[in-house]
């Protein structure tokens, strides 16, 4: 029994070990295309709807979180489901690999918002720019099991969050603050990913 436990553990590590050495194929271009227009519906909303986001930080809230819910809800059904007819056997280690390099992000940005309206709400401006900023932290670590040009879009995140700091009060609140990065950047994403899925055919084919 010793043995056969030892046999089982071995293979499990195999397993991973080849999980982190494979490129992870489970994000779909379309899927995160259609984030990208998410983030831009939801921008448009934010303009018309709440006009005056610094004075209602709750409804501005409200908006991007359930947009960001429904494009993480949407990214994970396709991520499962396409894992599972690309990757086989190896689904599973290379979800759980993927989910575990994106999940401190995911969860210091909610942390953060947490912190800052509890502590100090006069700076709730800064979100918008803190959540880039830790999104591009959670690409930059995804980036060794990806195609390699997915770092230009962890640039680009990083850069856009700086930005949004940058411009200060109630500006950094504005709907583009959030539709163009990630609208923008979602896109990139959702090209990388595609021509990369189509070169990855041409040489399967060769």
């Amino acid at each position: 029994m010793d043995d056969l436990n030892k046999a089982l553990g071995d293979i499990s590590s195999i397993r991973r070990q080849v999980a982190r050495t494979t490129e992870f194929r489970g994000y779909g271009p379309a899927t995160l295309a259609a984030t990208s227009a998410f983030a831009v519906l939801a921008g448009v909303a934010q303009t018309f709807w709440i006009p005056q986001p610094a004075a209602h930080v709750s409804q501005y809230l409200g908006l991007w979180y359930a947009t960001a819910f429904i494009s993480v809800a949407l990214a994970g059904f396709q991520m499962y489901t396409r894992s599972r007819r690309i990757h086989s056997g190896l689904s599973d280690e290379m979800i759980h690999m993927a989910v575990e390099q994106f999940l401190p992000a995911i969860g210091a940005g909610v942390l953060l918002t947490l912190v800052l309206l509890r502590a100090v709400p006069e700076l709730g401006w800064m979100l918008p720019g803190l959540w880039q900023v830790t999104f591009s932290l959670g690409v930059f670590a995804s980036c060794r099991f990806l195609p390699r040009p997915i770092v230009a879009a962890g640039v680009w995140y990083l850069f856009t969050g700086l930005v949004c700091i940058g411009l200060g009060g109630s500006r950094a609140l504005s709907p583009w603050a959030m539709a163009i990065p990630f609208g923008a950047g979602q896109m990139m994403v959702a090209g990388i990913l595609f021509f990369s899925a189509k070169e990855w055919r041409n040489e399967s084919q060769n």
